[in-house]
């Protein structure tokens, strides 16, 4: 039957017959489709662009530094400054099972200089964790990471970024050259890269070196590590409060003084992200489908007047001996080619316009936008599903007239006006 000229001749010729009904169905469905697809790119471009803002720092994370502490506690004095040292690392890798990935930090800023150039650099000391923990990428094969012997042996080498080797080296290979840092040389053994908002020089060096020459041989500013087993904002929650007990323990302060250590959780961030975001993709996808079921409400709508009028020659042509199930699929057919043809222009009108808007954020000087919407596109496969349902939705709710219509007799059929 698909295959069938004389049913192919017969859609067309209806087709032509009603050009503005033909064109007001075709409209509603492609107009369906294509904000279903906008709305869907829309939520999916701030989705991506939000988390954009997370940077490559890895979601299950957990920094935390001293500050103060706000009031006194067991003979100590309120402001009394909190500094992170040995006993910390050894309360995260004993005694918090919740940890993976652990490193200590010690930040600085120095003037570095190469040649006639000079810049001024964020130096933080971390150990080979800290690239796992950050997702840290060595660009363009240009070097490695500082490893296990860079630690041990105090190396001063250092990995700078591309901001670091433009600057200083004008994009030429820097791997194995020696730059100056306050009278001290640092031999570059790579470049790296990390998914961070901003454009800053910056370099990392052994910690131990970082440790020795800048912050008198011991303690450390910073402490990060990962998280894992915990799913829900209340277990993050719940961890948080039990890990500033145990910190309060080993530096004596007051537990409820949340002054005393500064903690930034990006794992309770995530969470809440996610939530956030949870719910307005339950509402986009709430009106995207209210948007489809308005299409659906008008192919049925054309179904069911296509059937009425054509109600006579159904039954002309049972008189002359055509089969109900012919009639039928004959009438089905043509509302399968009307809505396919303007649910694809949809469709596709609808993934182009998210596929430009997406290469247009890509474009240099867009990279602030992109913080806020990027990749504003959606998996072709659901539009395709969105179009499907569309056709099966329309086909369902005209194939019960049209199944009651080839059901009434030749001559009762031939008498409906």
């Amino acid at each position: 039957m698909i295959w069938d000229t004389e049913n192919w001749a017969e859609i067309v010729s209806t087709i032509k017959k009603n050009k503005l009904r033909t064109f007001l169905t075709g409209f509603s469905i492609s107009w369906g489709i294509l904000m279903f697809c906008i709305l869907l790119s829309s939520g999916n471009g701030v989705r991506n662009g939000m988390m954009s803002n997370f940077g490559s720092r890895s979601v299950n994370s957990l920094q935390y530094w001293g500050r103060s502490t706000s009031v006194p506690y067991q003979g100590f004095p309120n402001n009394r400054p909190i500094t992170l040292d040995e006993k910390d690392l050894e309360l995260i890798k004993n005694h918090i099972p919740e940890a993976g990935d652990i490193t200590p930090m010690i930040s600085t800023n120095k003037m570095i200089s190469y040649g006639t150039y000079n810049t001024n650099c964020s130096f933080t000391g971390v150990t080979p964790e800290y690239m796992r923990i950050n997702e840290i990428k060595i660009v363009d094969n240009q070097g490695r990471f500082i490893n296990g012997m860079d630690i041990k042996e105090h190396r001063k080498v250092a990995v700078i970024n591309k901001r670091v080797r433009e600057i200083l080296f004008q994009n030429g290979d820097p791997v194995g050259k020696l730059f100056i840092a306050d009278g001290l040389g640092y031999t570059v053994i790579g470049v790296f890269e990390e998914d961070a908002w901003g454009n800053d020089e910056s370099a990392y060096i052994p910690f131990t070196t970082a440790q020795l020459l800048y912050n008198q041989g011991w303690g450390m500013h910073d402490i990060s590590f990962t998280l894992k087993n915990l799913k829900t904002e209340k277990d993050n929650k719940a961890f948080e409060e039990k890990f500033r007990e145990k910190l309060s323990v080993i530096h004596h302060y007051d537990p409820s003084d949340k002054r005393a250590v500064g903690i930034w959780n990006q794992l309770q961030n995530y969470l809440q992200f996610l939530g956030l975001f949870n719910g307005i993709s339950a509402f986009i996808w709430i009106i995207g489908i209210g948007t489809l079921l308005a299409g659906i409400v008008g192919v049925s709508n054309i179904m069911l007047i296509t059937v009425r009028e054509r109600t006579r020659e159904i039954g002309i042509r049972k008189a002359l001996g055509a089969k109900p199930s012919s009639i039928l699929g004959s009438i089905l057919m043509e509302s399968v080619f009307i809505t396919s043809i303007f649910g694809y222009i949809g469709m596709f009108l609808g993934v182009g316009l998210g596929e430009l808007v997406s290469s247009i954020l890509q474009s240099p000087g867009m990279e602030e936008i992109a913080h806020v919407i990027s990749n504003p596109t959606i998996d072709v496969g659901v539009a395709i599903g969105a179009m499907i349902t569309l056709i099966l939705s329309g086909l369902a709710a005209g194939y019960f007239p049209a199944y009651k219509a080839v059901k009434i007799q030749p001559v009762e059929a031939m008498r409906t006006e």
